[in-house]
């Protein structure tokens, strides 16, 4: 068994341990979903299991062959050359193995009758053949094309950041390392690329570490969650929801104090056992896996209060309403003839294809892009805050605490009570003994929590917020999800993150390009669902005009509308679930198989042909779930 062993790992930064004393095993097969606070060492944790960092103490021991793959946040490729010709400069070994083929070919071509030439090219032949490496530009065009990436010879230069990321997510996984290390791998996937990806790495063979905001990817991806909480490393079996459980408990037992974090959490697992149902009933017996918490007094959490609580300003009945709006940016068309009336009190989430423009509208809301052509009405008593993705400049000679004082020595709660700076970066998640840390000594993350934070004691009435998934941490995200759980206000949410979506917006614009906006009124999951035919309630067909009453015919009464499953329908129900997991697992199978024999065009023809055979199933049955399920007793 391939295995990874870390012992006494150690690191500072300054003055903050980022992890102390860390021992554990990395197994083959391990899901590991590493999570923490902005700033807690995740990133300094990747690099040193990598080997790019000699800054920490301790040792890790692996077999001579181990083999580690890592996608950092920004791949480093060499923006001159092109997307197939960047990947294969990688310094990975089946890259330098190619490389060295091609070479050794080359030269063996122009000099067949040079014996070390020739012996160059069959030991070459010979590593290839023990790498396997001969399929690897055909599985890159696959993997690339499953990303969205369909110009493989665009220069990297032209490249946005996102389509260089999955570029970077290409690279790494055609080594298929004994260690997969991901550093926030689906930012800036779309929906099908992040499905793609969770089953892609559902049949990876080796070990897996991901760092990762997306909660419903770590849901479907991670057998295991470990926190970095203050130097110390917190390790959970099960996947999120697992973790959500499991954490809940430990901080109950862990002190009688801080129930704010414990109501937090609470929240958080009545969210998810709810909002499971609501989301997508039919896999209700795969993810409801939670036990009902007992209602225990007292807890304290580690990180202080979890839970923010602002009073703000009175907002009117009329917020923003748009007329008739358009807009173009160069050649993208952003708005066309759009109208919306935005009230007080909603919940707005905004999503779509990138480059679509969705952070335009935000911009236009905020007054930082006018409109060609149309009306904009911002209401009076609008007090707006624009959490933008660019961080606005922070001078890395202030101290947090100076920073924050900018805005006030102290602001208003909810219920009327004055709260300083201090117990506000507490209850944001910095100790009090970071308040008087320079700015300029803070992770990239920690800055941006900052800076919400000084937008949200500004106290606004309207909040708009563009993409905050793509820099915030999960429990950060948890702070905010309750800080707008409680506001009074109206939130308007551009983001990709499907949990994050699903708790704190009820209404979605989705911008599908060239100026067409969808609406949708409900939760994003269930938009997603409504996407697949097999999700669409069957429209009802239209009725035929009625032929002329037979004036002989007797009066009849209407027959009893349909109010419970017959008997043989009930035991049908009882068993459709466990149909629809077979079938979806089934499929999962056929399409690991067909990622791995992505050169073999007769497999896949094979493949495909089961594969559509699959989904007509499913529709079938899932068409079934639906009819069955309006019946059905609870």
């Amino acid at each position: 068994m391939q295995t990874l062993r870390a012992e006494h790992l150690h690191r500072t930064y300054g003055e903050k341990t980022l992890f102390e004393d860390l021992n554990f095993i990395i197994n083959e097969r391990d899901r590991i979903g590493l999570i923490g606070v902005n700033g807690s060492g995740k990133t300094s944790l990747l690099n040193t299991l990598a080997g790019i960092s000699n800054e920490q103490t301790g040792t890790l021991t692996t077999p001579k062959d181990y083999t580690i793959g890592y996608l950092t946040q920004k791949p480093a490729l060499d923006e001159n050359l092109t997307v197939m010709d960047a990947i294969f400069s990688g310094d990975q070994s089946v890259f330098v193995t190619i490389r060295r083929y091609e070479a050794a070919l080359t030269a063996y071509g122009q000099h067949p009758e040079d014996p070390k030439a020739e012996k160059r090219y069959l030991d070459a032949e010979t590593q290839m053949n023990e790498e396997d490496a001969w399929t690897a530009e055909s599985d890159v065009k696959t993997i690339l094309t499953q990303l969205k990436i369909t110009d493989l010879a665009q220069p990297i230069k032209t490249l946005s950041g996102g389509q260089a990321k999955r570029v970077g997510l290409a690279q790494v996984l055609i080594q298929s390392p004994d260690l997969l290390l991901l550093d926030e791998p689906t930012n800036h996937l779309d929906f099908d690329s992040i499905a793609w990806l969770q089953q892609y790495l559902a049949a990876y063979k080796g070990a897996l570490l991901v760092v990762t905001h997306d909660r419903y990817f770590l849901d479907q991806v991670a057998n295991q969650i470990w926190e970095l909480d203050f130097g110390k490393l917190y390790q959970y079996p099960g996947n999120y929801q697992a973790y959500v459980q499991e954490k809940a408990e430990r901080v109950d037992q862990e002190a009688e104090a801080d129930k704010k974090s414990q109501r937090l959490y609470q929240q958080e697992l009545a969210w998810m056992k709810a909002g499971a149902k609501a989301r997508s009933t039919k896999q209700n017996a795969r993810i409801n896996r939670f036990h009902e918490l007992a209602d225990k007094q007292g807890t304290r959490q580690v990180q202080k209060n979890v839970s923010i609580s602002l009073g703000q300003q009175r907002l009117g009945k009329k917020v923003i309403e748009l007329k008739d709006a358009n807009l173009q940016l160069g050649d993208h068309l952003i708005l066309k003839d759009f109208s919306d009336l935005i009230q007080g009190g909603e919940r707005i989430g905004i999503s779509g294809e990138n480059g679509a423009g969705k952070s335009s509208l935000l911009n236009v809301i905020a007054g930082k892009l006018p409109l060609d052509s149309g009306i904009i009405d911002v209401g009076e008593t609008v007090k707006m805050a624009y959490y933008t993705q660019q961080l606005e400049p922070i001078p890395d000679d202030k101290r947090m605490i100076n920073y924050l004082s900018e805005v006030g020595q102290h602001v208003t709660d909810k219920q009327g009570n004055s709260v300083s700076v201090t117990e506000l970066l507490e209850q944001f998640l910095f100790p009090r003994f970071m308040h008087g840390t320079l700015i300029r000594k803070l992770s990239g993350g920690e800055k941006r929590r900052l800076y919400l934070l000084k937008l949200l004691m500004e106290q606004p009435n309207v909040l708009l917020l563009d993409e905050p998934t793509n820099d915030l941490d999960i429990a950060t995200l948890t702070v905010l999800e309750d800080y707008i759980a409680q506001f009074a206000g109206t939130v308007i949410t551009v983001s990709h993150d499907r949990y994050f979506l699903d708790k704190v917006a009820d209404r979605l614009l989705i911008f599908d390009g060239d100026g067409q906006i969808e609406r949708y009124s409900g939760q994003f999951s269930d938009y997603l669902a409504s996407l697949h035919p097999a999700n669409k309630k069957a429209k009802s067909p239209k009725p035929k005009a009625a032929s002329a009453p037979d004036s002989t015919a007797e009066t009849t009464d209407k027959p009893k509308k349909k109010v419970k499953l017959t008997y043989a329908e009930q035991k049908e129900w009882e068993g459709i679930e466990g149909e629809i997991d077979q079938l979806e697992s089934q499929k999962a199978d056929v399409q690991a198989a067909m990622n791995a024999n992505g050169d073999n065009y007769d497999k896949l023809a094979d493949l495909q042909a089961q594969l559509d055979d699959l989904d007509q199933q499913l529709d079938t049955k899932v068409a079934r779930w639906e009819y069955l399920s309006e019946y059905a007793e609870d």
